[in-house]
């Protein structure tokens, strides 16, 4: 059995809105897949809580698709999710060499961006204020690339620890750029950085890492290559990218900019529990000197520094959980759409 997906919204809840959006829907799913009538085994159709006026299964029915069961259902209201939405899955009798291709129309093309265009997120913000879990949850929900731009940094830093080179010396980091071989692997949608053939996932997640990263991402040499490199990726895919000056630097023109910040002391509470959780020990006022230190190394280096884009978003995560950051930014972007 093969299972092809669609989606697309309304503008207004009446029945003719719906018999029209249906009906463009399905034509488009049948005519992208080249289907025949006797392979459909059923349409099974999912409809947001704010749809009332007309049945999608009945509106389906009266415009020519009656030839098999059809099912619906009411979706839970989720805060901050796709309003007024129609979704459609579609199952047919699996052929050989058939690929599915899922079809998202109007507002619902937010939901598969990475099939219907190219789908650029950019998240900014000192460390600590929670945009690298934001930015993992709006990718896997998204089913777009999650890039951890940071980790490239942070590999960098770790190479020059391992050289014995310092991460403040310019000329010294700049000599470790062409042998650096740190490539970007994806697993079980998880990102993988492996650095010289070694994953250093964890590696690069210790404290004195994250302190050489900070001086490292202020080379200018070092973010050239970095910036080339996200550039490239986020060309040829939908990607969510976080770091300190992806919407400013980076990608200037990505539809889609968050600043997001916390205050500093809240900040050093988050990476405390993180490294606890880890079994790494630091005490908590060290770790926030820390982290005002790089507040003021990342805003005030030189080169591409710390830096809220104009048309970017701020928003303060200081009395917000993960799920009400996500909420908001999703609702931010379908108001885009």
């Amino acid at each position: 059995m093969t299972v092809i997906r669609g989606a697309t919204t309304i503008a207004k809840d009446t029945p003719q809105e719906i018999s029209v959006a249906v009906k463009d829907l399905l034509d488009e799913v049948f005519q992208e897949n080249a289907i025949k009538k006797e392979e459909v085994r059923s349409f099974v159709f999912s409809l947001t809580a704010d749809i009332h006026s007309y049945h999608p299964a009945k509106a389906a029915r009266e415009c020519g698709y009656d030839y098999a069961p059809l099912f619906a259902c009411v979706e839970p209201e989720i805060d901050g999710g796709l309003k007024l939405c129609i979704r459609l899955m579609l199952l047919i009798e699996q052929t050989e060499n058939r690929t599915a291709k899922h079809i998202y129309q109007r507002g619902a093309k937010v939901l598969r961006k990475d099939i219907s265009e190219i789908f650029n997120v950019a998240l900014d913000g000192p460390a600590g204020s929670g945009k690298s879990t934001v930015a993992k949850i709006l990718a896997r929900d998204y089913n777009i690339l999650y890039l951890d731009t940071g980790a490239m940094y942070r590999a960098c830093a770790l190479k020059a620890l391992r050289e014995k080179v310092s991460p403040k010396d310019s000329k010294g980091v700049e000599k470790l750029l062409p042998t650096l071989n740190l490539k970007v692997e994806y697993k079980d949608g998880a990102q993988h950085t492996i650095l010289d053939g070694e994953d250093v996932s964890l590696a690069i997640r210790e404290n004195a890492v994250s302190m050489a990263a900070s001086d490292i991402s202020a080379h200018k040499a070092v973010r050239l290559k970095m910036v080339e490199m996200q550039r490239e990726i986020a060309k040829q895919m939908s990607c969510v990218l976080d770091g300190r000056d992806i919407g400013s630097t980076v990608l200037p023109n990505a539809k889609f900019k968050f600043f997001i910040t916390a205050d500093s002391k809240i900040r050093a509470e988050r990476r405390y529990k993180e490294l606890q959780a880890r079994g790494q020990t630091v005490e908590f006022e060290t770790l926030h000197e820390e982290i005002v230190k790089r507040d003021k190394q990342d805003s005030e280096r030189e080169f591409s520094p710390l830096k809220k884009a104009d048309d970017a978003y701020l928003l303060d995560t200081s009395k917000m959980n993960v799920d009400e950051v996500v909420a908001k930014i999703k609702s931010i972007i379908q108001s885009k759409i």
